[in-house]
């Protein structure tokens, strides 16, 4: 016959709630106690205000953000948690983090770009603000979180001068048709990323933007909002470079160089780089033992100062500002109308013609 046991029960308070832990013996029901009072006391055990920074931000994430956002979204919560929340308060309890806390955390990244200081403080205050909502915190310590001073991102058409040395490039480049449908159509490069042949329309000269390549992932869906769903009118000097090296219907028109395959996120931003790199030279960049030393390129030239020249390249041919938005793929025509009262070295030529026949 079993041995009998008849288990010893050991009552304890924590921050005023009771628990009570069972041994074999008296002293293993201590014992058992005491780790779980030391657990609570770090935060281990239980969802509550003793839980660490750490384990709260894991929870919020996994159990409020994961199920209603994207991949690539996810993972950015994610750097953003274990590559500065963690490491500057992770190991404090949630209900001891004071608003000075995470202000710190926002001062640390001073000179960051406006919209990374943005995102940061929204998923700080989205953490305690459920904090609160489910009574693990008294007070939301984010409220009230200001951001320090930030760089804003510059948004930007390209000069003539560089559409002349783009365009010049772009025909010997292997990125030159990238580069042409993002100048021409305005596409952003997510959407250039999933665009397969099927999706250019040759009969009525169209591109059919119908899906996005996921942001940090190779996973192809529907764009961002509905508004990404468009057609895109394809130019007639783009059109002959597209019809030249006409694809099968599911092939993707930008392939990677080296490999054929379609590109990811990475192998198109070394695309660009290379690009960029032959652009600075064609430009006069000084060169050092085939490294540049001076650039001739502007700092900002970016890929998307290509598609936000193609808004105004739309304004400049008086296109109706609601059909700018469609072609943008805006979902806000606030969008649109930021790009369209950027003034553009051909308006302002326009305006001096008109000045110069009005003056006697």
């Amino acid at each position: 016959m079993p041995k009998e046991y008849k288990y010893k029960r050991v009552t304890f308070y924590y921050d005023g709630k009771q628990y009570s832990t069972y041994g074999k013996t008296l002293k293993e029901a201590h014992e058992k106690a005491a780790q779980k009072e030391l657990a609570l006391k770090s935060g281990d055990q239980g969802i509550s205000g003793n839980m660490t920074v750490a384990r709260w931000a894991m929870e919020w994430l996994e159990t409020y953000k994961q199920p209603s956002i994207g991949e690539g979204q996810y993972k950015n919560y994610l750097a953003f948690i274990n590559g500065v929340i963690i490491p500057a308060i992770g190991s404090k309890k949630v209900k001891d983090v004071k608003d000075v806390d995470l202000q710190k955390i926002l001062n640390s990244r001073v000179g960051k770009s406006k919209s990374d200081l943005s995102r940061l403080r929204m998923i700080i205050r989205a953490m305690f603000k459920r904090a609160r909502i489910s009574r693990l915190i008294l007070y939301d310590p984010a409220e009230e979180l200001t951001l320090p001073s930030a760089t804003a991102g510059k948004r930007r058409s390209i000069t003539q001068h560089e559409r002349d040395h783009i365009l010049n490039l772009a025909e010997t480049h292997h990125a030159g048709l990238w580069i042409k449908t993002l100048l021409y159509c305005g596409l952003r490069s997510n959407e250039t990323r999933a665009l397969d042949w099927r999706h250019v329309d040759f009969d009525k000269k169209l591109i059919h933007v119908e899906q996005a390549m996921k942001a940090r992932t190779i996973k192809i869906d529907e764009p961002k909002s509905i508004a990404g769903v468009r057609d895109i009118p394809i130019p007639q000097k783009l059109y002959d470079d597209l019809l030249a090296v006409r694809g099968l219907p599911f092939e993707p028109v930008f392939k990677q160089p080296t490999t054929g395959r379609r590109h990811t996120e990475s192998s198109m931003r070394c695309l660009w780089n290379n690009f960029r790199r032959e652009l600075d030279i064609a430009m006069g960049a000084k060169l050092y033992r085939n490294k540049i030393e001076i650039s001739a390129v502007a700092s900002d030239l970016v890929p998307y100062c290509l598609r936000h020249t193609y808004g105004t390249d739309l304004q400049d041919a008086g296109v109706p500002i609601n059909i700018a938005k469609y072609l943008m793929g805006h979902s806000d025509i606030a969008m649109t109308a930021n790009v369209y009262t950027h003034i553009s070295e051909i308006a302002i030529q326009e305006a001096a013609e008109k000045i110069n026949l009005h003056v006697k």
